[in-house]
């Protein structure tokens, strides 16, 4: 089934059809404003249409979740961005949001309830991964058996979620050439992008996280290191190419795995 020129159905024109669908896609700041990561909310997109998925986007709509705020210590604009989304959500009826990002899961799962909030939070690994189970989502085993894949877990998914069966299960169905880097699941090195370090110079040290990372997911000689969040992706990216290795280790999302193996 190809699906190339898709069309993302936007919250408002539904509702001023008086449709409401089941899903909020929660496309979040990198989704929508970094090139990189834009592949892969086009890919996730592309997943949802095949799924024929009940879903929509904010569009012009959606703001920051006040994440970057509240870790870099800026609590009134955190609660200012807060308050602003939940007034959105609410307009909307909301009932189920899916994020591709870790850190708006967290934030809207654990800390927006603080404010009133009342919905759903799904990560769109656990999405995915219901999918496959129920036979909705049939991935070919053989696509990628030829790729060796490592994971990197992201914080805001693991010791913050503890989500460690679902991406690791969707990869299992992707390929059966996945290692584990030394430090994995609870044990997981930070990428060195979280808690708003993403946007600060480093500070002094022997070596930054991300090198310690990207060394270890190449030490495990896969060839493709997936990820799952957008900090984790930016920071792993500049690993690979910090090491001089961008021509024999790419960086894909393990949403751009699922469609390059159903080659939507």
């Amino acid at each position: 089934m190809e699906i190339r020129n898709i069309k993302i159905p936007v919250m408002a024109d539904l509702s001023a059809k008086g449709e409401t669908p089941e899903f909020l896609f929660w496309v979040g700041c990198a989704g929508a404003f970094d090139d990189r990561y834009q592949k892969v909310t086009r890919a996730f997109a592309k997943i949802l249409v095949f799924l024929d998925t009940s879903f929509a986007v904010l569009g012009k709509e959606e703001s920051c979740t006040g994440d970057p705020a509240r870790r870099a210590g800026n609590e009134m604009l955190y609660q200012m961005q807060a308050m602003q989304n939940i007034e959105i959500l609410k307009k909307y009826n909301v009932r189920k949001i899916i994020t591709i990002c870790p850190h708006c899961y967290n934030i809207f799962k654990n800390e927006y309830p603080d404010l009133g909030a009342d919905f759903e939070v799904i990560n769109y690994l656990q999405f995915l991964d219901q999918a496959i189970a129920e036979g909705n989502l049939k991935l070919d085993p053989e696509a990628l058996n030829n790729v060796v894949i490592t994971y990197h877990d992201p914080c805001y998914l693991g010791r913050a979620n503890d989500q460690y069966f679902e991406p690791r299960s969707i990869l299992k169905k992707l390929t059966s050439n996945v290692v584990e880097m030394k430090r994995n699941k609870s044990f997981a090195l930070c990428c060195g992008g979280g808690g708003a370090q993403m946007f600060k110079e480093a500070e002094k040290g022997e070596k930054e996280v991300y090198i310690e990372r990207t060394e270890e997911a190449l030490g495990t000689n896969a060839s493709v290191i997936a990820t799952a969040c957008p900090f984790c992706m930016n920071m792993i990216t500049d690993g690979i190419k910090n090491k001089n290795r961008e021509d024999d280790v790419k960086n894909y999302d393990i949403a751009e795995l699922i469609v390059q193996s159903l080659n939507l």
